[in-house]
């Protein structure tokens, strides 16, 4: 159960901490110190690395929620409505997560080495707008994590 727990807890702190990161203190300076070309190619890299560790979380979260419920409630059945909530939320997460990896991530790559700038950029707003929900419906689902039984 403690193993569960932890990684849990540090597969959300890694998504959630790393879209916080990247949306609220990177992208302002990115786009303050560096062209359209130069900045696409920087946010190609960082999602490269940064959406490997996404994937890691995708794949945990579920899995060690999941053995958690049934360890801690016997299952979703007699689990409180906090927990409910954060396993939709974290599933809208996922598909919000793969709609930018699978529909935008390998456009911006194409856009990027055929240097296509504006359609590079039209795809880097798309994911952006992506991860500004994700990032929103991550600290939620913290808050709720975070103050469920208290809050019920």
């Amino acid at each position: 159960m403690a193993v569960a727990l932890v990684l849990h807890l540090l597969a959300a702190v890694i998504w959630v901490g790393g879209m916080f990161f990247a949306y609220i203190l990177l992208r302002p300076v990115a786009a303050a110190m560096f062209e359209p070309p130069r900045r696409l190619q920087l946010w190609l890299k960082l999602f490269d690395r940064f959406f490997r560790w996404v994937w890691a979380a995708v794949i945990l979260l579920p899995v060690t929620g999941g053995a958690m419920v049934m360890r801690v409630f016997g299952g979703f059945g007699s689990s409180p409505p906090y927990i409910h909530v954060m396993t939709l939320v974290g599933v809208i997460m996922i598909v919000i997560f793969c709609l930018a990896f699978f529909g935008h991530l390998g456009k911006l790559r194409e856009a990027v080495v055929t240097e296509q700038w504006p359609v590079g950029g039209a795809r880097l707003d798309r994911i952006r707008k992506l991860i500004g929900i994700n990032l929103i419906l991550g600290l939620l689902v913290i808050a709720v994590a975070g103050g469920g039984r208290y809050l019920a």
